[in-house]
């Protein structure tokens, strides 16, 4: 008889996650590239906007060692995935499509630097308003959290959106909506994710 092996110790996800993910906001350079906030470049099409917000915790406190990845589409709304075959849609060659970025270790604020998506195609035929798909891990966070970014500029296509209408109280969907503001001339949408407690954001199974 095979003796049962005994389970692995676990640990919440500590420093290691920045060394490992994001060497240089850690103070590591030991990557030729590192992977940043920057989703888009310099010549990709489309507004070029910023993204950001704070990680909250129960008590109301800013999460401070957070690291966000983030995946969307171009202007147009086409991934930058070859498995992305979206008809009349062609690939941005300056625009990647995802980014890393770490919260500021004493503010806990996270940015990305992108354009704003294009609605993008989803299964069965139906529209996906413009979004961001955010992921998020930090100290006592054991699995990462999946969420999405919607724009509250966009209200006509986030009230048909799919995805959005699976949530099934109205006021639960707010979560995940963006407030748009602006500065230096530059669209700036502010995304607060909220863990527990009052306005808990919606989270989403990977």
């Amino acid at each position: 008889m095979t003796p049962l092996l005994r389970e692995t110790a676990s640990q919440t996800a500590g420093p290691y996650v920045h060394i490992g993910l994001a060497p240089y906001a850690a103070g590591f350079d030991i990557f030729a590239t590192d992977f940043g906030p920057a989703i888009a470049g310099p010549q990709a099409h489309g507004q070029r906007i910023v993204n950001e917000g704070l990680v909250v915790d129960g008590s109301g406190t800013p999460v401070r060692d957070v690291l966000v990845e983030a995946w969307q589409a171009d202007a147009q709304g086409r991934y930058a995935h070859p498995a992305d075959h979206q008809g009349g849609k062609a690939a941005d060659p300056s625009f990647r499509g995802w980014g890393r970025a770490c919260s500021d270790f004493e503010t806990g604020l996270w940015r990305f630097e992108t354009v704003k998506p294009g609605p993008v195609a989803g299964r069965g035929g139906a529209t996906m308003a413009p979004h961001v798909n955010l992921w998020f891990v930090a100290r006592g966070i054991n699995i990462g959290l999946h969420t999405r970014l919607y724009f509250d500029d966009e209200p006509a296509a986030n009230a048909t959106d799919p995805i959005l209408n699976l949530i099934e109280w109205e006021v639960r969907r707010k979560t995940l909506i963006a407030r748009r503001g602006t500065r230096d001339g530059v669209p700036v949408y502010r995304f607060d994710v909220r863990l527990q407690g009052e306005d808990e954001t919606v989270f989403f199974d990977a």
